[in-house]
């Protein structure tokens, strides 16, 4: 088997085995675990939205089936309507403008700043 191959104890190589499929249970359990979290998020958000609907009048008693989702259509429009609203920066023209300034003179381009006074 593969023990002879390799030299490896056996206890060893049942071990590693063990581990890996424990590892890949925690992860779909996780996994598992999280969607049926998000699936009822979505749940209790609607039942929230119905209880202030509610409390507000917007919403009788007998339109307690009614569906208060989203189409896909207008959720696209408000994405699409958001990610343009949110670009902010200009557009730059990508000419550069360079002016002769009538003072050549400038501290940023004198070189004795630069240089160190030693007295000896």
């Amino acid at each position: 088997m593969l023990t002879e191959i390799v030299d490896v104890p056996e206890t060893t190589l049942i071990e590693g085995i063990v581990i890996s499929v424990v590892g890949y249970l925690i992860v779909f359990v996780a996994l598992v675990i999280l969607y049926f979290v998000f699936f009822q998020i979505s749940k209790v958000l609607n039942m929230q939205l119905k209880s202030k609907l509610r409390r507000q009048g917007k919403l009788d008693e007998t339109a307690n089936e009614k569906d208060l989702s989203i189409p896909g259509e207008v959720a696209a429009a408000i994405s699409m309507a958001l990610y343009i609203s949110c670009q902010l920066h200009d557009e730059e023209s990508n000419v550069l403008t360079i002016k002769k300034v009538s003072r050549t003179y400038s501290p940023w381009s004198s070189k004795i700043y630069g240089l160190r006074n030693l007295n000896r």
